[in-house]
Formats: C-alpha cells, structure tokens, sequence
C-alpha cells in the first residue's frame, strides 16, 4: 500500500493571486512566505521575466491540517462545469434551520468578497440543506 501524501488542489485561472486572496479569506488560508532570498513577493515577482510575473499563487492552511491550494494562469477562460469543487463545511453537525442559518451568513460574508450564490438547496428526507457557489472566477464550490 502506498504511503498517504499531501494533496494540492489546483485551480486554473485568469488572475492568480486574486482568487488566491479570495480563497484565503474565505478558508482562513494564508500566502506563504517567499523563498529562500527574497525578503517578499514583489522582491521574488520582480526577479522574473515579465510574461511569468502573476502567473501563480498560492495559499495554505496556516493550521497545516488542510491543502495546500495553488492558482496557475491559463490563457482560456472558463467554458465548462467544473469537474472537482471543494466543498466548504461550515454546517458540519448542525441540521435543519440551525444548519440553513449558518450557510446563509457565509454565504453573505463570501457574497461580499465576491462569490455569487447560485442555488440554495433545502433539506429533504435524504439530504441537508447546503448552497451551490461560484468564487470571483466563476469556479464552482458548495456551502455545506
């Protein structure tokens, strides 16, 4: 059996550190320091050509406990539905309108950074309720 590794979910995107400070808001994530020589990322950004400058991000858990998320620049915009979304537990052991009032106000607090909401899914006799989002690029993501 092969050894647990640390995952790193990667989104593909138009501007990188954007939906990086997005992502960091809404997780609680932070950037990371820059390496080795450099004092910070604007030292790092400007020892780069030019067509590599902004061409990605990334943020991580400052706990360690979640994964490393990392934003890469692609010249293509969005043309489809995600294939993978994270979902974001914020409702995890709450039910019915204790959970419901928990989604909804953060859903307003991200709706604020940018997201958009576009569907509240009630519960029902097999499901609990939870929120079908986009972040500031479009990329999908649920409230649960």
């Amino acid at each position: 059996m092969a050894a647990i590794r640390h995952v790193q979910v990667t989104f593909d995107c138009a501007d990188p550190e954007r939906v990086a400070r997005f992502w960091c808001e809404a997780l609680g994530y932070v950037m990371p320091p820059p390496s080795g020589e450099f004092a910070t990322w604007d030292d790092f950004r400007r020892s780069l050509p030019p067509e590599e400058r902004g061409a990605w991000a990334a943020c991580v858990d400052p706990s360690g406990a979640g994964p490393r998320l990392y934003f890469q620049r692609v010249p293509e915009g969005k043309v489809a539905k995600n294939r993978v979304h994270l979902d974001v537990r914020v409702g995890t052991g709450l039910v019915g309108e204790e959970r419901l009032a928990v989604l909804k106000a953060e859903c307003e607090r991200l709706s604020a950074l940018g997201a958009e909401c576009v569907q509240v899914l009630l519960a029902d006799e097999n499901n609990e309720s939870c929120i079908s989002m986009r972040d500031i690029e479009g990329n999908e993501f649920c409230l649960d």
